[in-house]
């Protein structure tokens, strides 16, 4: 019998969590609040759940002539067509000239995982990754971890509190970068669907190729699925079916086949004409509730008397949105109120609810006032 271990030299790995999650499980204060979940929540603090889910996923359940066999390795094939019309619109351009598909993935980093996997492969030579800097933790890590040098971009212009699209739009002209898009949550971010994916629309216009992850878990509330695909955008169909063809190989070795339930349920929803209007209908309330509570941050932070210009709040879509606080306010409030938000001051709007959201803003006046009183007190530097 062996007496050594094959895993004696095997460290204690450190977890992959965000370094501010990690900081807000080891505080002790009983009334910390967490504001950067990636979630949707509830006005109750729970992660909100679709109510056509429900109903869908219940009526699923009881179907007696569902076939329970492994999916094939691409996925289920009503699914993605039914993504991608989604995505981009039945009538778009790259659907119509059959040069974009799609591959069913695990997760919400899977698509990430596969497209990864196949940059390595087949652009040996590019190592260098440009990424949005609120998605450093989320997806930065997967391609750091795979040999990417990762550089940060924010298009978030501090001074005019604003989102300046223009920013990525000309790092990716002029460095002429292989564009890699995130579709986290399509719907929640205005209620219409095509809004929220005008970028992709614009890329396609233009004649770029790209890779695109788009996550259906959010805007349905099927986190414990983790159901999404990989989209893939080329010049033609015959370059697309190389891709694909690729693109196969490596999840039959990543997962094999992808699981089945979430994308029944959202297949179900998409391809059903009443259930397609609730699910949408859901959408809206959820965006209505989300700038209700961006109105009510504005407003309670005007009648502190809160310096500054609070409008920008309110001028964001989506669940998340800045606040407009710098670095030394950011960690005031991590510090000295027990407020866990990114240092980039992005936070996730739907974690404000009726029982935190006067705690929450009398703490940002507070750091604002506290901040803009010791940036007063400094030495005025002497003219020469």
């Amino acid at each position: 019998m062996p007496t050594l271990s094959v895993f004696m030299d095997v460290p204690l790995a450190h977890k992959l969590e965000g370094s501010l999650l990690k900081t807000y499980k080891q505080d002790d204060y009983p009334n910390k609040i967490f504001l950067a979940y990636r979630v949707c929540m509830t006005n109750e603090g729970h992660p909100w759940v679709s109510l056509v889910v429900q109903k869908t996923r219940l009526q699923i359940s009881q179907d007696p002539s569902l076939n329970y066999e492994y999916l094939p390795t691409m996925g289920l094939k009503s699914f993605i067509q039914a993504s991608l019309a989604l995505l981009f619109g039945k009538h778009s351009q790259a659907i119509v000239e059959n040069r974009v598909g799609g591959v069913h993935t695990v997760g919400d980093s899977g698509a990430f995982q596969l497209g990864i996997q196949f940059l390595r492969a087949w652009h040996k030579d590019a190592r260098i990754v440009y990424i949005i800097s609120s998605q450093k933790e989320l997806h930065g890590l997967i391609f750091q971890d795979m040999g990417f040098t990762v550089y940060e971009y924010s298009v978030w212009d501090p001074k005019k509190l604003c989102m300046d699209p223009d920013i990525l739009l000309n790092v990716v002209e002029s460095k002429q970068i292989f564009p890699f898009f995130d579709i986290p949550c399509q719907g929640l971010y205005t209620s219409d669907l095509e809004e929220d994916t005008r970028i992709l629309q614009y890329f396609v216009s233009q004649g770029f190729e790209f890779f695109c992850s788009q996550s259906l878990s959010k805007n349905f509330g099927i986190y414990d699925e983790g159901v999404g695909i990989l989209a893939v955008v080329a010049v033609n169909n015959q370059q697309l079916l190389c891709v694909l063809s690729q693109l196969e190989g490596l999840a039959q070795a990543l997962w094999l086949n992808p699981p089945n339930m979430g994308a029944r349920i959202i297949t179900s929803i998409l391809c059903n004409p009443a259930l397609l209007g609730e699910w949408k209908q859901n959408l809206k309330e959820v965006v209505e509730n989300i700038m209700l509570t961006k109105e009510k941050v504005k407003e309670k932070l005007r009648l502190l008397g809160t310096p500054g210009s609070w409008g920008h709040i309110t001028e964001q879509s989506g669940t998340h949105g800045y606040l407009g606080l710098n670095s030394q306010q950011v960690e005031y409030l991590v510090r000295k109120k027990h407020i866990y938000i990114p240092k980039n001051g992005q936070i996730n709007f739907s974690c404000i609810n009726a029982n935190n959201i006067n705690y929450i803003t009398e703490s940002i006046n507070e750091a604002v006032l506290l901040t803009e009183s010791s940036e007063m007190c400094l030495p005025k530097e002497k003219k020469p």
